[in-house]
């Protein structure tokens, strides 16, 4: 059997076709699989502009802060500072940090502790510079 080009390019698109559908869709934002939502920075930026939400900074030792943080709880003391969470666990909340990774450990134990409307700065302050907005040092 004699194989043409159009043939072979047909066969090399068809896979390729079908490595795309099986391959795991890659999010930045969305419902992350425990339980809150990653959001972009333009995410975030858009809903600071009708801002209704408690908005929590997490990271330490203090490395900045975006305009408009509502309170300043270290990720690993989350438990311990509750009063400073809405008693209605179905408020809105969104917390960051430096990277993204202090902000994903606190929106897990929030999560655990009954919190259903949850979000977090994927990235945190660095993927909020790298969008060209401005992070405030005091």
């Amino acid at each position: 059997m004699r194989i043409t080009i159009s043939m072979l390019i047909l066969l090399l698109a068809s896979a390729a076709l079908a490595a795309c559908a099986n391959a795991p869709a890659a999010t930045t934002s969305g419902n992350a699989p425990s339980g809150y939502k990653n959001l972009t920075p333009a995410q975030l930026n858009q809903m600071l502009a009708t801002k209704d939400f408690l908005f929590v900074n997490v990271h330490i030792p203090y490395e900045g802060e975006i305009a408009q943080t509502d309170a300043f709880i270290p990720f690993d003391q989350v438990e311990q500072n509750l009063a400073q969470f809405p008693a209605d666990k179905n408020a809105k909340i969104v917390l960051y940090c430096r990277s993204g990774s202090m902000s994903r450990t606190a929106s897990e134990t929030l999560v655990k502790l009954g919190y259903t409307n949850l979000s977090h700065l994927d990235g945190g302050m660095v993927a909020w510079e790298n969008a060209g907005l401005p992070r405030i040092r005091k």
